[in-house]
């Protein structure tokens, strides 16, 4: 059965505690809890806080995690960084194991400068690769690489690449970034389905307009049209709202949070059938 969750991230600047119950309040049954959530990151991770946190919210079932990528990249060209970047995949890699969470969904890295990936990058990315794998084996946690958006300098970031990565590593797993995917074109998502869908584990729902990544996605048909694609072909995983508060003119209140995040939810039932 699909679970309907949210980035944790959405509510950036909230106590762990009361991310938890404003997510589950308004609804959902699952939540993509980001690493670098400001209070739980920067308190150096209070695990037993979190755990206390998912075993007294008893409606959120499903429950993923994003690996930490801010100031990180493990295709960097500073050796520091990229060792640096593959440090905390791992650990995310073993928090998710040891609070149960069913999938890590990490990122592939970059070129540091706005150029075409070259030997390094590939070099850089596919140590990365082989030190998941390593840190995956014997756990029940599925390792989730997800798509980028089109960038000169951008891994992943069309579906011909993922499957690439996909068919040579029969270990990994796919969380389609749906805004990622779209800013590209509305046929690179078909594609991404038509190759990779049955690798997927989590798929992170916006919209994207005028270069602005990560909108809601109650907005368009275009997210609903996805979404029917979806139910038609059977998935029955995690559709994970993906939302940027920054892209809004002004501060969210709590209760405008609320109030979106119910009519998204009430668009992602609807549209998903």
């Amino acid at each position: 059965m699909v679970h309907f969750a949210v980035s944790s991230m959405f509510f950036h600047e909230y106590p762990l505690d009361e991310v938890f119950d404003y997510v589950e309040g308004a609804g959902f049954d699952g939540i993509e809890f980001w690493v670098e959530t400001p209070h739980f990151w920067i308190r150096d991770c209070p695990l037993p806080e979190l755990v206390t946190c998912i075993r007294s919210h008893h409606h959120l079932t499903a429950l993923t995690m994003h690996a930490p990528v801010l100031d990180l990249n493990p295709c960097s060209i500073n050796p520091r960084v990229a060792e640096a970047s593959c440090h905390y995949a791992v650990e995310a890699l073993e928090l998710a194991e040891e609070v149960g969470a069913e999938a890590v969904t990490l990122h592939p890295g970059r070129r540091t400068v706005r150029r075409v990936p070259g030997g390094q990058e590939y070099a850089r990315f596919e140590r990365y690769i082989s030190i998941l794998r390593q840190a995956a084996a014997g756990k029940q946690v599925e390792v989730s690489i997800e798509n980028m958006e089109p960038a000169v300098n951008a891994l992943l970031c069309t579906p011909d690449a993922v499957q690439e990565l996909l068919d040579r590593e029969p270990w990994l797993h796919f969380t389609l970034d749906l805004s990622h995917a779209m800013a590209a074109s509305m046929d690179a998502i078909g594609k991404y389905l038509d190759l990779c869908l049955d690798r997927v584990v989590n798929i992170h729902v916006s919209r994207v307009e005028n270069d602005r990544l990560h909108l809601p996605a109650h907005e368009t048909g275009e997210v609903a049209f996805v979404l029917r694609q979806l139910a038609e072909r059977g998935y029955d995983r995690n559709l994970t709202l993906e939302i940027e508060d920054r892209n809004f003119d002004h501060d969210l209140s709590l209760e405008e949070r609320l109030n979106l995040l119910q009519q998204e939810l009430s668009y992602l039932r609807e549209s998903f059938g």
